[in-house]
């Protein structure tokens, strides 16, 4: 199982992909030696440096727990001790899932890669509403089915196709060739963090859990974010997620990315609505979102004018494309940022039979990377609020994960150790959709937990308030 290990040995010599994260996050060298690895054989397979990202992201949000819980305590850093069949398990939670034996299906039929007349296109249409703009984009009847969108699209050129459907308010990207995304990845960060005000230092109370007592408004939708706010669920802290009611939310996500944490439906656009929201602001430590950039201002969730309310507040913003240049407002999804940045191409099926059909990495590891991270941003805050004051701005996307993938990360050797089995790593609870068969965290901490405090209720069931 996942665990702590307190005899590491911290004369070794720091993995590169987690001292780089590590560094990003602001963290201190010297505990780089507090992680270690349990290495396990085949299980996150790629051309590109996957597991090294994946075993790295879970590293860095476990030390960040750890140095928290050490402030929270007055103790020193425990060591953590990552499994690599846990974290292979957990980065593909999505594909474990079973509710009452059933299998979710990920992907819907209108969403995946297609030839286009110059190359290929992947699209996105797992939402009813990004299926429904898909096809109107293209002049396609509302109930065209994979015949009818694979026939329209090879007969126009792939990136004229991304912005027939991107101007339609639906989702298509051009497959790009490695080195030719249109996303410009060089200098691309893997955070952005800033301290905003000078407030004085707000330390935690000792507690049994790093994050015990942290109240985190989640307003996240799909992996990345929910898979930070539940890995803060697991380490304590009493995690809210608010969804505007006319907005649709494939109940299979929530199954799989709910654990440990409570849902409530809001109207941000009502005055009733904004008014809870702000006293539940008012108490709130952490706020996590993951809309498109500016897309919440207009409800004066824009980090300025949070901050500015709420001096002392950890705000913590993910987005797909990255918080600049030309695609800065677009929607996207980890499977179209692959598309756009080359990792498709990279990945491609190199059978000759397949003639070039564009490959995927062995997991959204976009998404469940960007959330560790993003979840270790959070709790680096809480240790940093506490030691100097002020609030904290983060920002993450998964372009700039993308990037760090492509040209942050070297292969390294790792040890020989056993094939990757996820049997240890699945567990059963009953739970209010049905019995529910899930990944475990792999997040490694000295004290526990190793499981989740309660299972996801249905989405937007509980009341908007604080435990």
């Amino acid at each position: 199982m996942t665990s702590s290990d307190a005899s590491v040995a911290s004369d070794v010599p720091p993995d590169p992909a987690t001292a780089h994260a590590w560094t990003a996050l602001g963290g201190d060298p010297a505990l780089l030696g507090n992680v270690a690895y349990r290495a396990v054989s085949g299980g996150l397979p790629a051309r590109l440096p996957v597991a090294e990202l994946a075993r790295a992201t879970v590293g860095v949000c476990s030390l960040a727990a750890a140095e928290l819980g050490a402030r929270r305590s007055g103790g020193a850093v425990a060591a953590v001790r990552v499994d690599e069949g846990a974290v292979a398990t957990a980065f593909v939670s999505e594909r474990h899932l079973r509710i009452d034996g059933r299998k979710p299906t990920n992907f819907a039929p209108l969403s995946g890669f297609w030839r286009a007349a110059d190359g290929w296109v992947r699209t996105h249409a797992n939402y009813p509403h990004h299926r429904a703009r898909l096809l109107a984009a293209l002049g396609l009847p509302g109930d065209s089915g994979p015949d009818e969108l694979a026939a329209a699209l090879a007969a126009r050129p792939a990136r004229a196709i991304q912005e027939t459907v991107y101007a339609g308010g639906g989702l298509a990207v051009a497959v790009a060739e490695p080195g030719e995304s249109e996303i410009p990845l060089d200098g691309l960060p893997l955070v952005e963090s800033q301290r905003i005000g000078e407030g004085a230092p707000r330390p935690l109370l000792a507690a049994p859990l790093p994050a015990s007592g942290v109240r985190v408004l989640d307003l996240t939708r799909v992996i990345a974010g929910p898979v930070a706010t539940r890995t803060l669920a697991l380490l304590g802290a009493d995690v809210l997620r608010i969804d505007s009611p006319g907005l649709p939310e494939d109940p299979d996500a929530h199954a799989d990315t709910g654990f440990g944490k409570r849902s409530a439906a809001l109207d941000l656009g009502a005055p009733e609505g904004r008014r809870t929201f702000e006293a539940l602001l008012a108490d709130a430590d952490v706020v996590v979102t993951g809309y498109r950039p500016g897309a919440l201002d207009r409800f004066g969730l824009a980090p300025d004018a949070l901050l500015e309310r709420h001096p002392g507040l950890i705000v913590a913003q993910l987005c797909a494309w990255g918080w600049s240049g030309p695609w800065v407002g677009r929607r996207g999804f980890d499977s179209l940022v692959q598309a756009g940045t080359g990792i498709a191409a990279i990945e491609a099926d190199a059978d000759a039979d397949a003639g070039g059909h564009p490959g995927v990495l062995p997991a959204q590891a976009l998404d469940h990377g960007t959330g560790y991270l993003l979840a270790a941003g959070v709790l680096r805050g809480l240790t940093e609020r506490g030691e100097v004051g002020g609030g904290r701005h983060l920002r993450f996307s998964l372009a700039g994960t993308a990037s760090w993938l492509l040209h942050g990360i070297a292969p390294v050797p790792r040890g020989d150790g056993p094939a990757h089995d996820p049997a240890p790593w699945l567990a059963e609870t009953a739970s209010d959709q049905g019995v529910l068969r899930y990944a475990r965290s792999p997040i490694a901490t000295a004290d526990g937990p190793l499981d989740w405090a309660r299972p996801p209720g249905r989405l937007g069931a509980d009341a908007a308030r604080w435990l």
